[in-house]
């Protein structure tokens, strides 16, 4: 475990990044996810996505990936994003499920929190509700949602087991994990690892791929998936790591072609117990 903390260093970027939404820094490097500079954050949406949302919504963007388009959700569901941000993603996935299904957003972060209603607001969006919490404690009732999105924000979780055990107690049996995150494959360098801002900037919480499927599976889901949609170059690295004093151009090559952003899905079982009720 890193020697920091993790949750107030993410939550302090994230509140920054709220405040200049004109200019955010993305969690994965800066950038806003309509600017195609970034090869994390950069056209992750179509362009009919685009014209759907407010303007800052999409500016406020840090994801990695376009879960709602990839989760296939259904009209009447009830969907819940966790680490909703500005809410680009929960607007959509409201404009997906109607009038009669839900959409709910989880952060921890009161900027970003009232970015996201304010861009409500703006959307007209009477079915969505924003929920101010932790991803490792939901406030919602189990068994609560059909389908859970997030977009680049468990690997930024300290607690990744419990916020896991916590995704498959809201779920009804049968219902789907779907979320883009950024995953690697392979050895990353220890520096990097341990290093706090390289942890905000997404890349030092990533989960390797078994132990994805590994911690998935102990949670209670089954079916699970890991398809990675962007794989990372050396030269994308050296600018991920750029400005977070470490020594990029020596890291760079040793994480050529080991990170990626993914599209990681799972569901839980029709006869499903609650995480963790047998674990000794």
């Amino acid at each position: 475990m890193p020697e920091f903390d993790v949750k107030e260093i993410v939550r302090s970027r994230y509140a920054e990044a709220a405040r200049a939404v004109g200019a955010p820094r993305s969690c994965c490097g800066g950038g806003a996810a309509r600017d195609g500079a970034n090869p994390v954050t950069s056209n992750l949406y179509g362009d009919d996505e685009k014209t759907a949302v407010p303007e800052t919504a999409l500016v406020a963007s840090l994801g990695c990936g376009n879960p709602t388009a990839l989760a296939e959700l259904k009209e009447g569901e009830t969907v819940l994003d966790l680490g909703s941000g500005g809410g680009v993603d929960v607007l959509l996935s409201a404009k997906r499920v109607g009038p009669t299904g839900k959409a709910y957003g989880l952060d921890m972060t009161d900027e970003m929190l009232a970015l996201a209603r304010d861009n409500q607001r703006q959307a007209g969006a009477a079915n969505v509700e924003f929920l101010k919490g932790e991803i490792e404690n939901i406030p919602l009732p189990d068994g609560s949602v059909d389908v859970i999105v997030s977009n680049c924000v468990i690997n930024l979780s300290a607690d990744k087991d419990r916020a896991l055990r916590e995704a498959f107690r809201v779920l009804k049996p049968g219902g789907r994990f779907a979320v883009s995150d950024i995953v690697t494959r392979g050895t990353i360098p220890e520096a990097l690892r341990r290093d706090a801002l390289a942890w905000a900037g997404c890349v030092a919480g990533a989960l390797d791929e078994a132990d994805y499927r590994a911690k998935l599976a102990a949670a209670g889901f089954e079916a699970i998936g890991v398809e990675p949609t962007r794989v990372y170059t050396a030269d994308d690295a050296r600018g991920l790591l750029a400005g977070k004093g470490l020594d990029a151009d020596a890291i760079a090559p040793a994480v050529d072609g080991k990170v990626m952003s993914a599209f990681v899905r799972a569901r839980k079982p029709q006869s499903a117990a609650p995480a963790g009720c047998c674990a000794s």
